[in-house]
């Protein structure tokens, strides 16, 4: 076997395959001679048909069918010869030839990707405490979460909860699909686009408005509406201001304080705030190594990575388009910066833990999967649950194997304390959620 490798850029690579036609026709000779016992032609006994009329018979076929696996197993054999590792199946061009057979295959290879600066890379480190007033401030949030709604017949204004009817154009197209009937908004809750609930305000029952806002450049609900402007038509139907409860007992109970008292609510609600202050701050962490890593290692990326993470994150608005019977025709460039991301780290990660040799920790595992599971009634089924399949044990396995990755990446790196506000520690966690899932 004689191969030859054209470098056609700095990923891609152009490998040129030839076998000899003594090696192509010893493998034909040797699956026809098989065939001999195992075909009937009519006017020969079993195992008794000649050699020679087989050949005639089977030979073409034979030979298309030994190309195959020729191909297939030479292509390995010559990336083992070459020292080649392809991201991807290659595209296979049979080159005609009279004897022998020969072929080329295009495909990239994962880059270089030198850890060599790792000690010089800087990442912050949030640091945050629980002041008595994010207490006060958690208390007031768990109250209105219990807010009970009291219809009033006077003009809206901040905190107020109104219902409407409303529909949306944008480029002369409605992208409500007519109009919205019977939704709530929370003025200053922030859960429309901004601006929105800013045209909501001095409106009574009754009331129509037309308005104009303009979708974030960031808008992923529907990404072929970011960045542009819509007219909005809102009817307003009814008008409620928030009636926050008391704390009594009920409302302890509520919150799964059995005995209602003040002192263990209390101490139930610090633990849960602290308890999701240390996620918050890992959290952060690792997003400030992880954003760090992908800021100072510089490579080239494999484009076919590249285009197939853009499909992944395509996939879920198209999924959801086919569902409502929907066309939806997305630009592609808006998801590349994403992709980038996505593989860059992916790479970097796996590199790392190919070099330093980082394996999962069986008793931080096992200690993950308790976590998941006392948020279930039978934390044992759970952790059964996990165990009993490999394929969901290998997703904790891989998020495991991250948060290792990350601890070692704090020792090396530069690591700075950076103070923070246990409000902004959450919002930033809650950010980060979102743009993961």
């Amino acid at each position: 076997m004689q191969v030859s490798v054209e470098q056609t850029s700095e990923l891609s690579r152009k490998m040129t395959v030839n076998i000899s036609e003594e090696v192509i026709q010893e493998k034909v000779d040797a699956r026809l001679k098989s065939l001999k016992s195992e075909i009937k032609i009519d006017g020969f006994r079993p195992g008794k048909t000649p050699q020679s009329l087989i050949n005639k018979r089977y030979g073409t076929k034979v030979r298309g069918e030994i190309a195959g696996d020729v191909i297939q197993s030479s292509y390995y054999e010559a990336l083992k010869q070459e020292n080649l590792t392809p991201v991807d199946m290659p595209h296979i061009h049979p080159i005609e030839q009279k004897e022998g057979l020969a072929y080329t295959a295009e495909f990239e290879i994962y880059p270089t990707i030198s850890l060599d600066n790792l000690s010089t890379i800087e990442a912050k480190r949030p640091v945050s405490t629980i002041e008595p007033a994010d207490f006060d401030e958690m208390i007031e949030k768990l109250r209105s979460h219990k807010t009970e709604w009291i219809s009033v017949e006077r003009a809206s204004q901040d905190k107020d909860r109104l219902t409407i009817n409303f529909s949306g154009i944008c480029e002369g197209e409605n992208f409500t699909d007519g109009k919205v009937e019977d939704f709530n908004v929370e003025i200053g809750s922030k859960q429309m686009l901004p601006g929105f609930e800013d045209q909501l305000l001095a409106l009574e029952v009754g009331n129509n408005k037309s308005f104009e806002v303009t979708f974030p450049e960031s808008y992923s609900a529907k990404p072929e509406l970011a960045n542009k402007p819509a007219t909005f038509e809102v009817d307003i139907t009814k008008i409620e201001e928030p009636q926050l409860p008391e704390i009594d007992e009920e409302f302890i109970q509520a919150y799964g304080i059995e005995s209602g008292e003040i002192e263990a609510f209390h101490v139930d609600v610090k633990a849960n705030m602290e308890n999701e202050l240390k996620k918050a701050l890992a959290a952060g962490l690792k997003h400030s190594v992880l954003e760090a890593l992908y800021e100072n290692i510089a490579f080239t990326m494999p484009k076919t990575l590249i285009d197939r993470e853009v499909e992944t994150i395509i996939k879920p608005y198209l999924e959801n388009a086919k569902k409502q019977n929907q066309a939806l025709d997305l630009p592609r460039d808006i998801f590349e910066t994403e992709a980038k991301r996505r593989v860059g780290l992916g790479l970097i990660l796996s590199e790392i833990i190919q070099v330093n040799k980082i394996i999962v920790d069986n008793n931080k595992l096992r200690d993950t999967i308790k976590e998941l599971a006392l948020s279930y009634d039978s934390p044992d089924e759970v952790l059964q649950w996990y165990y009993q399949d490999e394929a969901r044990l290998n997703e904790v396995k891989q998020a495991v194997l991250e948060e290792q990755t990350v601890e070692w990446l704090t020792d090396q790196m530069i690591i700075t304390d950076e103070p923070q506000s246990f409000s902004d520690s959450m919002t930033s966690y809650h950010q980060q959620q979102q743009q993961r899932g």
